[in-house]
Protein backbone atom coordinates (compact mmCIF):
# COMPACT_ATOMS: atom_id res chain seq x y z
CA UNK A 1 0.00 0.00 0.00
CA UNK A 2 2.69 2.78 1.16
CA UNK A 3 4.51 1.62 -2.15
CA UNK A 4 1.22 1.90 -4.16
CA UNK A 5 1.20 5.62 -2.47
CA UNK A 6 4.99 6.53 -3.46
CA UNK A 7 4.19 5.35 -7.10
CA UNK A 8 1.28 7.27 -7.24
CA UNK A 9 3.10 10.72 -5.80
CA UNK A 10 5.87 9.97 -7.70
CA UNK A 11 3.51 9.67 -10.97
CA UNK A 12 1.95 13.02 -10.11
CA UNK A 13 5.00 14.97 -9.39
CA UNK A 14 6.06 13.86 -13.04
CA UNK A 15 3.09 14.75 -14.82
CA UNK A 16 2.96 17.99 -12.72
CA UNK A 17 6.34 18.84 -13.72
CA UNK A 18 5.56 18.46 -17.28
CA UNK A 19 2.37 20.15 -16.51
CA UNK A 20 4.26 22.87 -15.73
CA UNK A 21 6.66 22.87 -18.17
CA UNK A 22 4.19 23.04 -21.20
CA UNK A 23 1.23 25.25 -18.96
CA UNK A 24 1.33 28.94 -19.62
CA UNK A 25 2.26 29.70 -16.18
CA UNK A 26 5.53 30.68 -15.92
CA UNK A 27 6.68 33.49 -18.43
CA UNK A 28 9.89 31.53 -19.49
CA UNK A 29 7.66 28.61 -20.95
CA UNK A 30 6.46 29.65 -24.22
CA UNK A 31 9.36 30.92 -25.51
CA UNK A 32 11.20 27.72 -24.24
CA UNK A 33 8.96 25.07 -24.36
CA UNK A 34 5.85 25.71 -26.23
CA UNK A 35 7.20 28.01 -29.04
CA UNK A 36 9.40 25.29 -30.32
CA UNK A 37 6.92 23.10 -29.93
CA UNK A 38 4.50 24.66 -31.32
CA UNK A 39 7.12 25.43 -34.64
CA UNK A 40 8.14 21.97 -34.88
CA UNK A 41 4.32 20.53 -35.02
CA UNK A 42 3.47 23.03 -37.46
CA UNK A 43 6.69 22.35 -39.94
CA UNK A 44 5.15 19.16 -41.68
CA UNK A 45 1.87 20.98 -42.18
CA UNK A 46 3.80 23.67 -44.07
CA UNK A 47 5.17 21.11 -46.13
CA UNK A 48 1.71 20.18 -47.34
CA UNK A 49 0.29 23.29 -47.97
CA UNK A 50 1.67 26.52 -46.87
CA UNK A 51 -1.41 28.25 -45.94
CA UNK A 52 -1.26 25.41 -43.57
CA UNK A 53 1.09 26.45 -41.15
CA UNK A 54 -0.48 29.84 -39.34
CA UNK A 55 -4.02 27.72 -38.02
CA UNK A 56 -1.74 24.22 -37.26
CA UNK A 57 0.86 26.41 -35.48
CA UNK A 58 -1.91 28.32 -33.41
CA UNK A 59 -3.83 24.86 -32.88
CA UNK A 60 -0.68 23.12 -31.49
CA UNK A 61 0.20 26.17 -29.46
CA UNK A 62 -3.56 25.97 -27.86
CA UNK A 63 -2.95 21.96 -27.81
CA UNK A 64 0.31 22.15 -25.82
CA UNK A 65 -1.03 25.11 -22.96
CA UNK A 66 -4.36 23.05 -22.84
CA UNK A 67 -2.42 19.51 -22.01
CA UNK A 68 -0.04 21.50 -19.62
CA UNK A 69 -2.92 22.52 -17.51
CA UNK A 70 -4.69 19.04 -17.46
CA UNK A 71 -1.30 17.33 -16.62
CA UNK A 72 -0.73 19.86 -14.00
CA UNK A 73 -4.22 19.13 -12.48
CA UNK A 74 -3.86 15.48 -12.58
CA UNK A 75 -0.65 15.46 -11.66
CA UNK A 76 -1.34 17.93 -8.64
CA UNK A 77 -4.36 15.49 -7.39
CA UNK A 78 -2.53 12.15 -7.91
CA UNK A 79 0.62 14.12 -5.77
CA UNK A 80 -1.37 15.73 -2.82
CA UNK A 81 -4.74 13.87 -2.95
CA UNK A 82 -5.73 10.40 -1.63
CA UNK A 83 -8.42 10.13 -4.42
CA UNK A 84 -8.42 12.24 -7.83
CA UNK A 85 -11.46 14.59 -7.51
CA UNK A 86 -13.07 17.41 -10.51
CA UNK A 87 -11.32 20.42 -9.59
CA UNK A 88 -13.42 23.68 -10.63
CA UNK A 89 -11.92 25.95 -12.81
CA UNK A 90 -10.13 28.72 -10.93
CA UNK A 91 -9.33 32.11 -11.51
CA UNK A 92 -5.83 31.27 -12.25
CA UNK A 93 -6.80 28.72 -15.11
CA UNK A 94 -9.11 31.82 -16.11
CA UNK A 95 -6.36 34.31 -16.55
CA UNK A 96 -4.47 31.67 -17.51
CA UNK A 97 -6.90 31.17 -20.72
CA UNK A 98 -6.64 34.95 -20.96
CA UNK A 99 -2.79 34.77 -21.81
CA UNK A 100 -2.77 32.31 -23.56
CA UNK A 101 -4.80 33.93 -25.94
CA UNK A 102 -2.63 37.27 -25.86
CA UNK A 103 0.27 35.11 -26.71
CA UNK A 104 -1.94 33.95 -29.56
CA UNK A 105 -2.83 36.69 -31.13
CA UNK A 106 0.74 37.69 -30.99
CA UNK A 107 2.15 34.92 -32.83
CA UNK A 108 -0.20 35.47 -35.25
CA UNK A 109 0.77 39.01 -35.59
CA UNK A 110 4.50 37.62 -35.78
CA UNK A 111 3.38 35.47 -38.68
CA UNK A 112 0.95 37.91 -40.52
CA UNK A 113 3.79 40.76 -40.80
CA UNK A 114 6.70 38.04 -41.97
CA UNK A 115 8.33 37.99 -38.82
CA UNK A 116 7.90 34.55 -38.32
CA UNK A 117 7.83 32.64 -41.31
CA UNK A 118 7.64 28.46 -42.54
CA UNK A 119 11.38 28.20 -43.79
CA UNK A 120 10.88 27.92 -46.98
CA UNK A 121 14.06 28.18 -48.57
CA UNK A 122 15.20 25.57 -46.26
CA UNK A 123 11.87 23.37 -46.72
CA UNK A 124 13.10 23.73 -50.46
CA UNK A 125 17.12 22.04 -49.80
CA UNK A 126 15.37 19.19 -47.70
CA UNK A 127 12.47 18.37 -50.47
Amino acid sequence: MAQQSLLARATGGALALIGFLLSPLSWWNDLIVNFPLSYLIALPFGLIRESLFLPSFIGAYWLTNILGLLLLQKGGEKLFKKEASQIEPSKATKNTLIWSSIYTVLIAVLILSGVLTFPSELMARVR
